[in-house]
């Protein structure tokens, strides 16, 4: 007995040198021949056609495992109608507002379902205005605008500037008040180049502070407005400013913050399309 290693039969089991046979037919065994064996020593009820058995390798027995796993969790074990759909069950996405295309709707309907930000264009072109006046390097119209609350410093910079922009061929285009436009037109007047400043008044040239009637008297080419003298001088300066505007490509402006008129006068020049350079003296 202590020699020997072979395990003794078990009644009503089949012996272990028999293999069992992998397909039962459920119809072929009957309760009345549990205990019958045919003459080979294996039990009635096993069909004679069982095929041989498979060994299943050990890498997909573990992904059975986990799959059966994965349906028992959920509840789709055994289901028939769940059958094809595991996948989308598996490794779908979660109960959320988010719904990410598949790549035949995005090959059908294109990247029309990605949310994209809403294109917001450039509230101004001044940047490319600018590029292109660069490209250009050529004389341009240049208006002149600005207040008359000016320092002296101030107005030696603007007499520069001006007298910069007429030796260069720039045609200069402002109007007759004190301050700006009178720094303006000394500085044009110091290039001697009397055919590149024009200067268009809001009202008739006696309307006009005596101060600045001496030095417009020096100008060339003066234009006055006598059709607006009934006007308040505002809307005379309003109007006398769109006019210059209209003959210009580009503006230059010294002005405060709270200057309402030279604010709209560079806003309406920016409206068409004209280069702006606004200079806040506060």
């Amino acid at each position: 007995m202590a020699g020997s290693c072979a395990a003794a039969p078990v009644a009503g089991l089949p012996s272990l040198r028999t293999p069992r046979p992998t397909n039962l037919r459920i119809g072929g065994f009957l309760h009345s021949a549990l205990a019958a064996r045919s003459p080979g020593g294996a039990p009635l009820g096993w069909t004679q056609r069982a095929k041989k058995q498979t060994t299943t390798p050990p890498a997909v027995a573990r992904l059975n495992r986990l799959l059966c796993g994965y349906m028992r969790r959920d509840g789709h074990e055994g289901d028939v109608r769940s059958h094809g759909r595991d996948d989308a069950i598996m490794f779908g996405p979660d109960d959320d507002d988010v719904k990410i295309p598949t790549q035949t709707e995005t090959l059908v309907r294109g990247t029309s379902m990605v949310a994209e930000p809403e294109y917001k264009p450039i509230p101004d072109l001044d940047y490319l205005q600018e590029l292109l006046a660069i490209q250009q390097q050529g004389p341009r119209a240049i208006g002149f605008f600005g207040t008359r609350n000016m320092g002296f410093m101030h107005q030696q910079l603007i007499e520069i500037l001006s007298y910069a922009m007429v030796i260069t061929k720039n045609h200069i285009f402002t109007s007759g008040a004190s301050g700006t436009n009178a720094a303006v037109i000394r500085g044009a007047l110091r290039a001697e180049k009397p055919e590149l400043l024009t200067v268009i008044l809001p009202q008739s040239l006696k309307k006009q502070p005596p101060e600045s009637q001496e030095l417009l008297s020096k100008v060339q080419n003066l234009i006055e407005k006598p059709q607006y003298d009934h006007l308040p001088l505002i809307e005379a300066s309003r109007l006398c400013n769109m006019d210059i505007i209209s003959k210009v490509q580009q503006v230059i402006c010294f002005a405060f913050h709270d200057s309402k008129l030279l604010m709209e006068t560079c806003q309406e020049a920016k409206n068409l399309l004209k280069i702006v350079t606004l200079f806040y003296l506060d």
